[in-house]
């Protein structure tokens, strides 16, 4: 009789999936232990990596970052496949790009002793609930107190009762900010404001810096985000970069070692059936039997039988299945798990880029920049003070910029519901809605970076095209990344990385089904890197297993 090799099906192409691959692949491929296949879903791989162009330059239609580069498994890869120089332009190569104009709308340019107060406020407020230590970056004195003051204001925030947020925290701490003896002068008028005060140009300063964070995180509403959790959350030391050969580079490096035909495209799985209990009867495949215990069934009619399945497959896709009436999952998953996947928040954040016209490119190209990097502080929706025509989908985006600079290309960030609409606009009403709001921040009065009163009427900015991502309606992903949204917990991340069955039931097969992705990672969910760090550990746990690893 001849034994068969235990078949391992990774569901996912993406880089929890290729990594797991990667790994047991180059662990046993000499032993030729397993039947090693990678099933995807879409068209290509990367997953929410996928490396683009766009106006001829570079772009990044997912995952952007290396967040952190000391100790960043991303970055090592990166480094010794050189992929962090090239010779093309690409998005971010120059970091965070020029000291950005902070400007609100109706053109007012905002003083930095205006701005900067607020912005040193929203970062300490956020590096407490973070749970990082006084900063001792500030070399003067005056920067020292004032970190030590802002640190005591968000200590007083955090000790509230109806702090459960992030977001009822920061506005805690803003309040108290107000409320610290220094807001005798909030509600002056400022001269050359028109009708902001200081009071709401500090609100709009510190509502930007909170769209900015809805971005990070992917939460719609920072309200939704729990502050317990915050500082569970860890990053890598050191700065934060891109990848100059594209993130995609990772992948295919990972993908590289695979021999051909283990990753199959365009297989969409569409039901994982799995024994919570031994069946007393092999399953039924077509005109045989599958002693296998796990069966995957694919969207053009074929099936599959595992061994062992390793899903990788977003926090989106599994909302939706435990939702599903047709049942991804039969048995249905255990609540256990059923309850994690209802309770973590997975939210939307698309970019949207635009391409300057070329004929704005040969009027500016004597200037030293053909557009600035600014920072928009936007009335609130309800002020009777706002521009009217300004889309309400605008009104929520923090800044548009260069992707580096001197680029035509300029890119913007959306989350939550305005990043859903973006999805169904027209490109003509996309373009419309940024220029509306352009006009009534650039105020004809912004030439090339610089505020210039006599030269009214030349600043006209006109755009070729768009292009705009889609993560929340793809259904292969239905949203961006995952948060620990209030009422749950970093414990519904780790019960997202149990494998079932959960009990080393002596009736089941063990480790049928197996979990990886950024959602299964407790302290490095929504990276590329938690993603990683799964795939790694999800393999490890099958080598383990068959002692294929030590312990």
């Amino acid at each position: 009789m001849v034994v068969k090799k235990p078949r391992i099906v990774i569901i996912g192409a993406g880089m929890a999936g290729l990594t797991a691959a990667n790994k047991l692949h180059t662990m046993t491929a000499s032993k030729d232990m397993f039947e090693l296949c990678v099933v995807e879903g879409g068209t290509r791989i990367g997953g929410r990596i996928n490396t683009s162009e766009f106006g001829g330059d570079k772009i990044e239609m997912g995952a952007t970052w290396i967040h952190g580069i000391g100790g960043s498994p991303i970055h090592k890869i990166a480094q010794k496949i050189h992929s962090l120089e090239s010779n093309q332009p690409w998005e971010c190569m120059d970091g965070n790009l020029d000291e950005p104009i902070t400007i609100a709308e109706g053109g007012f340019i905002i003083k930095p002793s205006i701005v900067d107060p607020i912005t040193m406020l929203f970062n300490t407020l956020m590096d407490h609930a973070q749970g990082k230590k006084l900063s001792d970056s500030a070399s003067d004195t005056e920067n020292s107190e004032l970190h030590s003051y802002y640190h005591k204001l968000a200590a007083k925030a955090s000790n509230l009762s109806t702090t459960k947020s992030v977001g009822s925290f920061l506005r805690q701490g803003l309040d108290g900010y107000w409320s610290s003896g220094s807001e005798k002068n909030q509600e002056e008028e400022l001269k050359g404001y028109g009708k902001w005060n200081r009071k709401l140009l500090e609100e709009g300063i510190f509502t930007m810096h909170e769209n900015t964070q809805r971005t990070y995180t992917s939460s719609g509403d920072i309200l939704t985000l729990d502050y317990r959790a915050e500082s569970e959350y860890q990053m890598f030391p050191g700065e934060e970069i891109t990848i100059a050969k594209g993130y995609l580079s990772i992948i295919e490096s990972l993908a590289s070692v695979l021999p051909p035909g283990t990753v199959q495209l365009g297989r969409k799985v569409t039901r994982i059936e799995w024994q919570a209990e031994r069946n007393h009867e092999p399953m039924n495949v077509e005109n045989g039997y599958c002693s296998r215990p796990v069966k995957l069934h694919f969207c053009d009619g074929s099936v599959m039988c595992a061994d062992h399945v390793i899903v990788t497959v977003s926090l989106g896709v599994l909302k939706a299945a435990i939702h599903d009436d047709s049942g991804m999952f039969y048995p249905p998953l255990p609540s256990f798990k059923v309850k994690a996947i209802s309770r973590l928040g997975f939210g939307v954040v698309n970019k949207l880029f635009m391409q300057l016209s070329s004929t704005y490119e040969r009027k500016h190209e004597q200037s030293k920049g053909l557009f600035p990097s600014l920072q928009m502080v936007f009335h609130s929706p309800n002020s009777e003070m706002r521009h009217k025509k300004i889309p309400w989908w605008m009104r929520r985006t923090a800044s548009l910029s260069p992707i580096y600079n001197n680029s035509s290309v300029l890119l913007s960030w959306f989350a939550g519901e305005e990043a859903l609409a973006l999805e169904s606009l027209k490109d003509e009403e996309i373009i419309d809605g940024v220029s509306t709001t352009l006009s009534s921040f650039l105020s004809d009065k912004l030439c090339n970076g610089n505020l210039n009163s006599e030269k009214s009427n030349e600043y006209e900015v006109k755009f070729n095209k768009v292009l705009r991502t889609d993560w929340g309606t793809d259904p292969l992903f239905l949203g961006s990344y995952s948060y620990v949204a209030v009422g749950s917990s970093g414990d519904d991340l780790d019960a997202m990385a149990e494998p079932l069955p959960k009990e080393k039931a002596l009736a089941s097969p063990p480790l049928q089904i197996l979990f990886a992705g950024e959602a299964t990672h407790r302290t490095h969910y929504s990276t590329t890197h938690g993603a990683y760090f799964s795939g790694l550990r999800e393999a490890n746990r099958l080598l383990q297993y068959y002692h294929c690893l030590e312990i």
